[in-house]
């Protein structure tokens, strides 16, 4: 998800910065070297990342105008999109049940794209500068929010045709808006600090909260859409439980010290085991939803996190970054994260690279060994300090 931009906050930055590059050679805290391959990437920061095609593949999009789809088993680049965008693509979203893909852009533009040819199969162009998108569960409609109209338009997702427009939705900038499993309602969250859903079939808002302290970044639901998962710059997640309505008096319940800075993305694992947060602070949380507690830390980012990703068994996390334009994939064993891959897509200024990094045996270094036997479950920090590449 594409950062805000601070002119439309009067200048305001998102407590908890990033943007630092870290010295030293490549590896983990701990000592130990990892192995490292480069691989070409955006040219740009990078601005979303998603799993798919049955997680085989991640399609990610950039300031650099371009959207990548890449194969998760080879760490290649598949099909690159461009030539139609003119600014920031900010996102992009799959359309379920097929070869396509959406893309938004602060160019006003919304395109769907064949993923197969690379195709342009529609574009439409809106009032406003295109914010977020996301596309319905059963693959019929769109929705993408524009600024600084801080409007929602609701679409076909097989011919772009405009179906409903919600006009001054909220009173700031519109983060991130999704759909409800069902498709019956959209959600959306904002730099008002507000939380609202809407609903298809009435047309209407019917919730509205404002409860974060400061910009609500981005918001997911659960799979059966009982529950809400909010990010804000308040440094806090929360989760609503909207079946119950306990939330109207009761309010979200938060977690908090998951995160130094600002909070700018967070996913919600298919079986509601797993819950991933980004951050400003150029971390990743990940939170076990059984205790609602925190229990793995992950750095490496030399920027803010600005999306996450999971795969529907867990083995795969897709995260992106804004500075540079690399996708770096991390290969634990981790009993925590389930076995398997874990992708960290982050970036350099001036590098520009994927960088794959072999931590599959990192449970058999002995300094992790000693903090297990010690600490038991206790929140283990995973760290990888970047270097550039030299020709």
């Amino acid at each position: 998800m594409t950062p805000i931009n601070p002119d439309s906050l009067s200048g305001e930055d998102p407590p908890g910065g990033g943007g630092e590059e870290e010295e030293g050679g490549a590896g983990w805290n701990w000592g130990s070297k990892v192995p490292v391959k480069v691989l070409k990437a955006h040219s740009d920061a990078i601005t979303a990342a998603r799993l798919c095609c049955n997680d085989r593949c991640i399609l990610s999009c950039s300031s650099d105008c371009s959207a990548i789809l890449w194969d998760v088993e080879s760490f290649q680049p598949l099909r690159t999109f461009k030539g139609v965008h003119s600014r920031t693509i900010t996102e992009c979203a799959l359309i379920p049940n097929s070869n396509r893909m959406v893309t938004v852009s602060w160019d006003k533009k919304m395109v769907a794209w064949d993923l197969e040819t690379g195709h342009v199969l529609w574009q439409m162009k809106l009032d406003g500068l295109l914010t977020s998108c996301s596309c319905s569960a059963d693959g019929r409609l769109l929705v993408c929010a524009a600024d600084p109209q801080n409007s929602v338009y609701i679409c076909s997702a097989s011919s772009g045709q405009m179906l409903h427009h919600i006009s001054k939705h909220h009173h700031s900038t519109i983060t991130q808006c999704c759909f409800d499993p069902q498709s019956q309602r959209v959600a959306s969250v904002s730099a008002d600090k507000s939380i609202k859903l809407w609903d298809l079939q009435a047309q209407t808002t019917t919730v509205s909260i404002s409860s974060h302290g400061n910009v609500v970044s981005d918001c997911c639901f659960n799979s059966n859409g009982h529950f809400l998962c909010t990010a804000s710059w308040d440094k806090t997640l929360k989760l609503w439980d909207l079946q119950g309505g306990q939330f109207r008096s009761q309010g979200g319940t938060a977690l908090q010290r998951g995160h130094e800075g600002s909070v700018s993305c967070c996913v919600l694992s298919a079986d509601d085991a797993l819950l991933v947060s980004g951050s400003y602070d150029r971390t990743m949380a990940l939170w076990d939803l059984s205790s609602l507690s925190r229990t793995l830390v992950l750095k490496g980012h030399t920027d803010w996190v600005t999306d996450v990703s999971l795969s529907a068994d867990r083995k795969l996390m897709a995260s992106s970054s804004k500075s540079g334009g690399s996708l770096v994939p991390v290969l634990p064993s981790l009993a925590l994260v389930s076995a398997g891959l874990m992708w960290a897509l982050v970036g350099q200024e001036g590098d520009k690279t994927v960088r794959i990094w072999d931590v599959e045996n990192m449970e058999e270094i002995p300094e992790i060994k000693q903090r297990k036997s010690a600490e038991g479950t206790e929140i283990q920090i995973l760290k990888v300090r970047m270097h550039r590449c030299i020709p």
